[in-house]
């Protein structure tokens, strides 16, 4: 099954969390509420020095998700 790059994903237990999925490597979610990232993947040290490289912008294409798909349930 092909899965997109980012999901969104709800819980009424977090009624003011809002989470982005990412679904590629390195896979994580993000609740852009408070800005918590949980990793879904192990990391070794050469592996935690492209995730440092990489996370920033990561973190941005998923609020940018988030803001687009909110932009299409306004319209």
């Amino acid at each position: 099954m092909e899965f997109p790059k980012f999901l969104l994903g709800d819980n009424t237990d977090f009624p003011d969390a809002i989470f982005v999925i990412h679904t590629e490597f390195p896979r994580f979610i993000i609740n852009l509420e408070n800005d918590d990232v949980e990793w879904l993947e192990d990391f070794d040290q050469h592996d935690q020095k492209e995730l440092e490289l990489e996370a920033e912008n990561l973190i941005q294409q998923a609020s940018n998700f988030y803001d687009r798909e909110i932009e299409r349930y306004e319209e």
